[in-house]
């Protein structure tokens, strides 16, 4: 509201407006406000910008790291494990013919004691030496039919004996 003096020629304020203008905030502390957030904002985001930036080069150097040193020892091993899954097929071929030896000897050793019978010699003469009559009137059997071994493998055929390892196990 302006109220208007006679003697002057402009126009006089009153002290409602004055009061106004005190009253209201200054709008540049509001912006400064606002500005010195943004700025914060905008420093935090500079800073997680280059540590993310520190973080993707971390990754390339030991993406890098691991190419160039450990995948070739990867691959070193790799074919140093295939040259033991060798070995080891070999080794489980040897034993898979070890047990067919062994059961073909022990059907060997059957038939052995049913063609020689339950005693042996010497157990039949002792016992009729004992003074059993029973024994002593037994007739004698026929002589044992002869037999012949199987023909077994050699060991060092099928498992070569390396020579470093030959003269370890001497000594």
């Amino acid at each position: 509201m302006l109220l208007v003096d006679a003697d002057s020629p402009e126009p006089v304020r009153s002290g409602a407006h004055e009061l106004a203008l005190f009253l209201t905030p200054e709008p540049g502390a509001e912006a400064r406000a606002v500005e010195a957030a943004i700025e914060g904002l905008l420093v935090a985001l500079e800073d997680l910008s280059l540590a993310t930036c520190r973080f993707l080069f971390q990754i390339r150097s030991d993406t890098s790291q691991i190419l160039e040193e450990n995948v070739p020892v990867l691959k070193a091993k790799v074919t140093e494990m295939r040259g033991i899954y060798a070995k080891v097929d070999r080794l489980e071929a040897f034993v898979r013919m070890v047990g067919h030896h062994a059961a073909l000897l022990e059907a060997h050793v059957r038939q052995a004691e049913r063609d020689h019978g339950a005693f042996p010699q010497a157990l039949w003469r002792w016992l009729g030496s004992a003074g059993f009559p029973s024994f002593r009137n037994a007739p004698p059997g026929p002589g044992p039919p002869a037999s012949e071994l199987p023909a077994l493998y050699r060991t060092e055929d099928y498992v070569p004996v390396d020579a470093p390892e030959a003269e370890h196990q001497s000594r």
